[in-house]
C-alpha cells in the first residue's frame, strides 16, 4: 500500500493513518486511492472489528490538494475524483457493518471535514478545527458534509458555516455536537486508540445493527424504522455476543466477545 496512507491491523483493530503531513494530509490522487481501498479492505476483513481514522502531522485532513487539482482543470472531466475517490471513500466508512472512530488530530477541512463527520464517533483534539471550505473555492460540497452536517446541527447553522466558510474551533464544534470527545491534544492519540480498542472488543454484530438502523431510520417514517428494528434486533439476539453477554451478566462476569 501507498505511504501516503498507513495500514495496520492489531488484535480486531485497523488503524487507517492519512500520511502526507507536509501537505497537511491533503488528498492527491495516490492517498485517495490509498485511503479508499484501505477503508474498503478494513470493511471487507472478518479480522477487523474497529476503525480507527486518523493522520500524522498537524493536520487530520484539508481536503482536495489543490496543487494536483489545478492541473487537471483543462479536462474533459475534471470533478471524476468525487465519484471515483470521495464517494467510494464516505460510503466505505458510513456503509461499513463495524464502528469506524475518527481520531482528529488537527485541521480538517472540505473532504477532511467530510470523512470526520461520516464516522460513527469523533474523539477530537482541543487544538483542532473544522471549515467547510468549499465556497471558499467556489465548489458545492461532497464526501457527504450536504447530508451529515444539517443532521448533526440543523439546517440553518449548516447553510452558515458553508455559505460563508470559517474556522470552527474544537470547543466550538463540541458545542455544536460535532464532537463525541474532546480530550487535550497531548492525549489524543493514546485517547482515540483507547476508544476504538474499546470497540473492537465490543459486539460487533450489535454495533452493526446500531449503524444500520441509525442510517435507515435517518430516511424513513417511524412504522419503516420500527419494522427494520424488528428485523435487526432478531438477527442481534441470535447472535454469539449476545448469548455471551446474557450468561456474563448472570454470572456477574464480563463478557468476552467474540464479533459474531
Amino acid at each position: 500500500m501507498a505511504d501516503t496512507v498507513l495500514y495496520e491491523v492489531s488484535d480486531g483493530l485497523a488503524t487507517v493513518t492519512i500520511n502526507r503531513p507536509d501537505a497537511m494530509n491533503a488528498m492527491n490522487t495516490e492517498a485517495k486511492v490509498a485511503l479508499r481501498d484501505a477503508l474498503q479492505g478494513a470493511g471487507a476483513d472478518p479480522a477487523v472489528r474497529a476503525v480507527l481514522l486518523t493522520a500524522t502531522g498537524r493536520a487530520f485532513c484539508v481536503g482536495q490538494d489543490l496543487k494536483e487539482h489545478v492541473r487537471s482543470l483543462t479536462g474533459e472531466d475534471a470533478m471524476r475524483t468525487v465519484r471515483e475517490h470521495y464517494n467510494p471513500i464516505v460510503r466505505a466508512i458510513t456503509g461499513m457493518p463495524k464502528p469506524v472512530v475518527a481520531g482528529v488530530n488537527g485541521v480538517a477541512a472540505g473532504a477532511g471535514f467530510g470523512f470526520a463527520l461520516a464516522a460513527d464517533y469523533r474523539v477530537v483534539a482541543d487544538t483542532a478545527s473544522f471549515n467547510t471550505s468549499f465556497a471558499g473555492v467556489a465548489l458545492s460540497a461532497d464526501s457527504g458534509l450536504s447530508w451529515t452536517l444539517p443532521r448533526l446541527i440543523g439546517a440553518s447553522r449548516a447553510a452558515d458555516l458553508m455559505l460563508f466558510p470559517r474556522s470552527l474551533s474544537a470547543a466550538e464544534a463540541h458545542e455544536l455536537g460535532l464532537v463525541n470527545r474532546l480530550v487535550p491534544a497531548a492525549d489524543l492519540a493514546a485517547e482515540a486508540e483507547r476508544t476504538a480498542r474499546a470497540l473492537a472488543q465490543g459486539p460487533t454484530l450489535a454495533y452493526a445493527s446500531i449503524k444500520e438502523a441509525m442510517a435507515y431510520g435517518s430516511g424513513h417514517t417511524l412504522a419503516q424504522a420500527l419494522e427494520k428494528e424488528d428485523e435487526l434486533q432478531t438477527r442481534a439476539g441470535a447472535s454469539e455476543d449476545h448469548r455471551i453477554a446474557v450468561e456474563a451478566f448472570l454470572a456477574k462476569e464480563k463478557p468476552k466477545y467474540v464479533g459474531r
